[in-house]
């Protein structure tokens, strides 16, 4: 080798040793270069990890697929152990599905098929939430038959249904359905309406079938049961199939004793017969042998009501009324007969009406609906009836302020009255003017008892010569009584007065309370009521004014127990409704108006000479007051002599 080629690859070796040394990375590159190899490897071992876990979780799935398939197997098997052909319902997934109209809202489950709650539109609880009937998965609402030797209860099956859709909104009219016995709400303005059925089917083409029809502008569901072939199933032996309906009843008023909680109790009514209920206070129930109607669960202003198109053969209703539950009033439950007759058609229909216990909403059905409403007893239910109702109705076609409304109807009421009035205190005036003889009576016989036939019969002869009836100043008051009882229950079960406020009142339907007392008074209660203080001043101001012209001589406690009464009504109606004190204190205030008034154009002194003048004339004894007169005659003969 010459020595320029030694020359040449020296220099070659030379450039590439400056060459590296020149491209050689730093300190950083290498580092980043590190920690980008690094990643790279994490990222692998990451994919390495994932995949490890989708093939374990994969694993795992096919494991819990396999057993749940195989407990899905179990499962079923023991559901046809216990259902028997109805097994293959006994499973399924519970949704719920709504049927509403302008006045209410139905939820409906796939689970029994059953009506879940009811939501009233128009109205609110007094805490100013949703007023809701009944609510929640403890209703129940089911058929219990017997099949294949099992017990069968249909609220434990998961019924199908017709439509996908889970609310449906009725608006448009249409015709109604013109169903033999079923009740319409409003035949003039029918409405639309629209229709949800569940079923369930042992088998193909046999099946139970629930259709619930809700109509426009109505409080009633229309429901029909449909059997095809189930004849096949249900035990031949039975005549009827037992419906079961039972839900914890919800406070929708303001706590009071003589409110909600009194007014909250199951009511009847027998196939063409009267209306009863069971107990207004405490728990109760009945059996009811007999053909039935309706039965209604019954609250304050609200009620559910099931009615049969025909009758249910017969039903047992139970009460089990909660104490001191500020959520829940009672717990109603009942157990209906439906006709069965074991062919393999068969059809029950029934509704059920949910809603006000409005009067004229209830009565428009002509089934005695409105009875659920307490109105009195005997003469006092057809005065409210036929008059208060009337009236009222009619001042609330043109008035909107409830306060001027038992205003007016209290001004009606009074100038009914007022001709009984005026003979109440002409009669008591004239005993007034009798009053210095009626002692001198009293006086002559003295207070022992040995006399005091001959007492009576001197005074009732005073009475007879001046022409004056005792009992003229008490026939008044007692025709005058029937309306104020009347009254006393009108206003508490008036569902128009719910929510409208006058004055400090805040609820008409309830009682008024100015001041909440710190502690609870018996019977009286812990707030003061403003209108029924109003009330107790103004009759204990009528009373001393009734006193003026009523001679209590001869009856020292009579005095006393008229001045106790206010104060007894004062702890009494303390917890009424505000509307009811209102209008006692206004019919209080004219009643002393009026005396005010005939007293300023009654002469007493010209009414004393009157009974002096007919003193002496002759008098006429009627036959009875002969007889009267003969009997004291003989019973004196009879007495020993002393």
């Amino acid at each position: 080798m010459d020595k320029k080629s030694i020359i040449g690859i020296v220099l070659i070796f030379a450039i590439l040793v400056v060459f590296s040394l020149i491209n050689q990375p730093s300190k950083e590159e290498i580092e980043a270069a590190k920690r980008k190899r690094d990643s790279i490897v994490q990222v692998e071992t990451q994919r390495a990890i994932e995949a490890q876990q989708e093939a374990e979780v994969q694993k795992n799935q096919d494991k819990v697929q396999k057993d749940s398939t195989e407990d899905a197997g179990i499962l079923a098997q023991q559901k046809m152990d216990e259902f028997g052909a109805f097994g293959n319902s006994a499973v399924g997934q519970e949704e719920f599905y709504t049927l509403e109209n302008n006045l209410m809202k139905v939820t409906f489950s796939s689970k029994g098929g059953r009506i879940y709650s009811v939501l009233l539109k128009g109205y609110k609880t007094y805490q100013g939430d949703s007023l809701i009937l009944f609510d929640g998965p403890e209703t129940i609402f089911g058929l219990n038959f017997f099949a294949q030797n099992r017990s069968i209860q249909t609220e434990q099956l998961y019924f199908k249904t017709n439509t996908q859709r889970k609310n449906t909104v009725i608006t448009g009219p249409s015709v109604k359905r013109g169903s033999e016995g079923r009740i319409k709400f409003n035949e003039e303005n029918p409405g639309g309406k629209e229709s949800i059925a569940f079923r369930i089917e042992p088998a193909p083409g046999k099946y139970m079938e629930y259709v619930y029809t809700l109509n426009y502008n109505s409080y009633m569901v229309d429901f029909d049961l449909n059997m095809n072939g189930m004849d096949q199933y249900i035990a031949s032996n039975q005549s009827y199939l037992n419906f079961a309906w039972s839900f914890d009843v919800p406070r929708q008023e303001r706590a009071s004793r003589f409110g909600e909680d009194r007014n909250t109790y199951i009511t009847y009514k027998f196939f063409e017969d009267e209306v009863d209920n069971l107990s207004q206070n405490k728990n109760d129930d009945e059996d009811l042998s007999t053909r039935v109607k309706w039965i209604g669960f019954k609250q304050l202003f609200f009620s559910s009501t099931i009615i049969a198109d025909d009758a249910f053969p017969n039903a047992q209703i139970r009460q089990n009324k909660y104490e001191d539950n500020p959520d829940y009033l009672a717990n109603f439950s009942a157990d209906i007969a439906f006709p069965y007759e074991g062919n393999s058609q068969e059809n029950i229909g029934l509704q059920f009406y949910f809603g006000p216990n409005h009067y004229q909403t209830l009565k428009q059905y002509d089934i005695d609906l409105e009875r659920q409403i307490y109105l009195g007893y005997a003469i006092v239910r057809p005065v409210n009836k036929y008059v208060i109702i009337p009236v009222f109705n009619f001042l609330r076609k043109y008035i909107g302020n409830f306060g001027i409304i038992i205003l007016l109807l209290t001004v009606f009421i009074k100038m009914i009255l007022f001709p009984f009035t005026y003979k109440s205190y002409m009669s008591q005036a004239k005993m007034k003017a009798l009053k210095p003889e009626v002692d001198e009576i009293n006086a002559k016989f003295g207070s022992g008892t040995d006399k005091a036939m001959e007492k009576q019969q001197a005074t009732m002869a005073l009475y007879r010569k001046a022409g004056v009836n005792p009992m003229g100043g008490c026939l008044p008051m007692v025709l005058q009584f029937p309306i104020l009882i009347a009254m006393f229950f009108f206003f508490p079960t008036s569902i128009e007065l719910r929510g409208e406020s006058f004055l400090w009142a805040t609820d008409l339907s309830t009682y008024d309370s100015i001041v909440q007392l710190p502690f609870d008074i018996p019977i009286y209660g812990s707030h003061v009521s403003l209108f029924c203080l109003l009330m107790t001043v103004t009759t204990i101001f009528y009373t001393r004014l009734n006193q003026q012209t009523t001679s209590t001589q001869g009856m020292p406690g009579m005095k006393t127990m008229m001045y106790m009464m206010p104060v007894m009504f004062l702890f009494i109606l303390n917890s009424y409704p505000a509307g009811l004190s209102y209008y006692y204190f206004l019919a209080n205030l004219i009643t002393i108006g009026q005396t005010y008034l005939i007293r300023s154009f009654v002469n007493e002194d010209k009414i004393r000479a009157q009974l002096q003048a007919n003193k002496k004339k002759p008098t006429k004894k009627s036959n009875f007051q002969k007889r009267l007169e003969d009997m004291a005659k003989q019973r004196g003969m009879q007495m020993p002599k002393k």
